[in-house]
């Protein structure tokens, strides 16, 4: 399982892309994303990124794009235990930027509720709160969430803002924390 944002297969074109595996069972991560969610979720969409890809079919860019984006959202997922606050790098940039954790979570969902339709929503390494509409690769996420309608709605219908509630729930702060270095 890669921890960190691959550059070589960010800034170029490669042969083939594969799907990171889960490093989770796809039921481990009840309450915040269903079993149906995860499988459907991995099996379909994130695995079909690749596979089309590789195949040369639809469009190459944005397959290449969704197979990286997955490549990241789905390793940074764990299952919930306990109070999961972040730690070390990330709370350092967070309390840095933000002040604190909980002003941190309420501009990320503000930046997310301003996305009509879907896309992605993330902490940058440099801690800006950045978006991106549809499928983009970019080398500077230090933490993403799924905006899309296949990461929330078999769960919380059209509740995105409890989807994003719950999320901080099941992130691994470990895996931020690497992607900043530490």
């Amino acid at each position: 399982m890669r921890e960190y944002i691959d550059l070589v297969e960010a800034t170029t074109r490669p042969a083939t892309l594969e799907t990171n595996p889960l490093p989770y069972k796809t039921d481990e991560l009840n309450p915040v994303m269903s079993r149906e969610t995860i499988d459907y979720h991995y099996e379909h969409l994130a695995k079909g990124y690749a596979k089309r890809y590789n195949a040369d079919e639809g469009n190459k860019d944005f397959n290449r794009a969704g197979s990286f984006l997955h490549n990241i959202f789905i390793p940074q997922l764990q299952p919930p235990a306990g109070a999961n606050k972040p730690t070390g790098a990330s709370l350092r940039l967070i309390e840095e930027k933000f002040d604190d954790y909980d002003n941190f979570k309420e501009l990320f969902k503000a930046e997310a509720m301003k996305i009509q339709g879907s896309g992605w929503v993330y902490l940058s390494t440099g801690g800006d709160i950045k978006t991106i509409k549809n499928h983009a690769v970019r080398t500077d996420i230090a933490l993403l969430v799924d905006w899309w309608e296949h990461a929330w709605a078999l769960d919380y219908q059209s509740d995105k803002e409890k989807y994003l509630d719950n999320i901080w729930k099941i992130i691994n702060w470990d895996v931020v924390n690497n992607r900043l270095g530490e």
